[in-house]
């Protein structure tokens, strides 16, 4: 079945930094295993503003151990909902959540002894902290490395949380803060996470260490640095594991659009064991747009290619995805399409949220 909204109090609300917050949410004991969660995976809220319903995902910066359901929403330069939630939600509103989701995750093993490597910018920290809270905790001969990139301290998020696990697990963990604007008095640390900023770290930190994977959150550039670099130093892509934020000024690729023809689709579309039936063109639309004016209340977020909350598979026929930075190689395989991305390139198509 597809992911549904659930209406529910916000417990309350804590101030981070002047720009961000953390908001932590009351989930009903009938409600909470539909409401479990891998570390790393996200929410999207829903909130009706200025009349207008708008969707955004974020981040569990919870960890499971925790039984605890929270997120750090970060303020964003003419961002409808970030500006909202940080200047109008309030302890005891009530706000509409779909359950977490995401292929962004960490899955704990006791008996594992696992060098881990994370790396964060700004409000990327969010599912980085569920990530690392867990290893420690649950994964006791496991150990963590972690880059934290910020313009200064003032900006740092879950700071004091993140100096408590350093407190708790002195052997196991290490932080390491990059600062762009502000000087620490130590000039590797100062800057951005680019290539050349990550050879000097990886020759200060990491030379003999075993890597067993990596995990990056933050801006498009710093991702497609770090696995660049990691890739480059022999780690399987298996084990490179990145989430953007934001698809920023993304291309699309000119192989998908050589085979956008133009031509008519018949779509057949499976959502909660019901078919809905509708035509399509393949000119600047895509099967999530194309649903949603058939009538279609299909789920969604972002709408650019980063959550995986539209996924759907192909029963029959076939589409392309003009990006795609949610999907894992084996669910492409499988016939999975992020629908905000996906174009038919065959005359008809069968499609199922419901898989």
């Amino acid at each position: 079945m597809s992911p549904k909204f659930y209406s529910l109090r916000i417990q309350s609300i804590r101030r981070i930094t002047d720009d961000s917050a953390e908001l932590s949410l009351e989930i009903p004991p009938t409600l909470q295993g539909e409401f479990n969660f891998d570390a790393g995976q996200y929410i999207t809220l829903k909130k009706t503003i200025e009349g207008k319903e708008i969707r955004r995902s974020y981040s569990l910066c919870s960890a499971p151990y925790e039984k605890a359901w929270r997120v750090g929403i970060k303020r964003v330069r003419e961002g409808v909902f970030s500006n909202y939630a940080l200047d109008h939600l309030k302890t005891g509103d009530f706000i509409e959540v779909m359950p977490p989701t995401g292929n962004f995750r960490a899955v704990s093993q006791q008996e594992k002894a696992r060098n881990m490597v994370l790396f964060a910018a700004g409000s990327g920290i969010t599912p980085v902290l569920s990530i690392a809270k867990t290893i420690l905790q649950e994964e006791p001969l496991s150990n963590v490395t972690l880059f934290y990139g910020n313009k200064g301290f003032a900006s740092i998020m879950f700071l004091e949380e993140i100096e408590s696990l350093k407190n708790q697990f002195l052997t196991r963990l290490r932080v390491i803060h990059i600062l762009s604007r502000e000087s620490q008095g130590i000039p590797l640390q100062k800057g951005r996470i680019d290539t050349e900023k990550l050879e000097k770290l990886f020759k200060a930190f990491l030379i003999n260490t075993v890597i067993d994977d990596v995990y990056v959150c933050g801006p498009e550039e710093m991702i497609l640095s770090v696995t660049s670099f990691f890739e480059a130093k022999g780690l399987a892509k298996s084990c490179l594991h990145f989430e953007l934020f934001h698809a920023g000024n993304v291309q699309k690729a000119s192989s998908v659009e050589n085979q956008i023809t133009g031509v008519t689709c018949a779509v057949q579309l499976i959502l909660d064991d019901d078919t809905i039936s509708f035509e399509m063109t393949q000119f600047d639309q895509n099967l999530l747009e194309a649903a949603q004016r058939a009538g279609a209340d299909v789920p969604f977020a972002c709408k650019g290619g980063v959550c995986c909350t539209c996924k759907a598979k192909i029963i029959e026929g076939a589409a392309t995805m003009r990006v795609n930075y949610a999907l894992e190689p084996d669910e492409v395989e499988q016939g999975y399409v992020l629908t905000c991305q996906a174009v038919p390139t065959s005359s008809s198509i069968n499609v199922s949220f419901d898989e």
